[in-house]
């Protein structure tokens, strides 16, 4: 991939990243319930899950499972449930507590998965790579090294831009030890909405 593709590339990275959707919101009650460290597993799942997909996409699946009305209908109801689901176990969770606890490797893996399965599951992130990756991508040259250079660069980009809403939220974990379980319900509902939503929109 020249530098200047490489480039415009990049930057269309960053706006796509920045744009809220499910694995955002994911990170954003992660970080303020688990600090951190902790929701740097949930971070890497997600962004995994974005590499597999995009690089799905830019192999040619993307495009064949859109041609399939019912495969891409299963899709989404499969990653509207899973998105209901996460916001019914949010809505009933306690509420923030200040003090540190340990990360288990149950609780490690618990956050990877979420992060993962939400983004795989996301059948508007296969809809968004499909359309955007093919003007990026050179027929001359090799696909497999252009794939890696794509998914790579998304996942630095998605990897940051996590990091820091993660970050954010953790900050404002005082306020949410007074706030109870508001946040918790808010932020189970938005799910909820997601997951909803999901199966019915175009």
């Amino acid at each position: 991939m020249p530098f200047e593709t490489w480039l415009l590339y990049l930057v269309t990275c960053c706006g796509i990243a920045v744009v809220p959707g499910p694995n955002a919101l994911l990170v954003l009650t992660h970080g303020a319930l688990h600090g951190i460290r902790k929701t740097l597993f949930t971070i890497t799942g997600g962004v995994l899950g974005f590499a597999i997909v995009l690089s799905f996409c830019a192999l040619g699946l993307g495009a064949l499972i859109q041609a399939s009305a019912s495969w891409f209908t299963a899709l989404k109801v499969v990653g509207g449930l899973y998105l209901i689901w996460l916001g019914f176990g949010l809505w009933r969770a306690a509420p923030v507590s200040l003090e540190a606890t340990g990360a288990t490797r149950s609780r490690r893996w618990s956050l990877f998965r979420q992060g993962l399965v939400s983004a795989i599951s996301n059948p508007k992130a296969l809809l968004l790579f499909t359309a955007f990756i093919p003007p990026f991508l050179d027929p001359h040259r090799s696909i497999i090294a252009q794939t890696v250079t794509i998914a790579l660069t998304y996942a630095v980009v998605e990897f940051v831009v996590e990091y820091l809403v993660a970050s954010a939220a953790h900050r404002v974990r005082p306020w949410l030890a007074r706030t109870g379980r508001r946040f918790n319900k808010v932020c189970g509902g938005f799910f909820v909405l997601f997951g909803l939503a999901l199966p019915i929109h175009a």
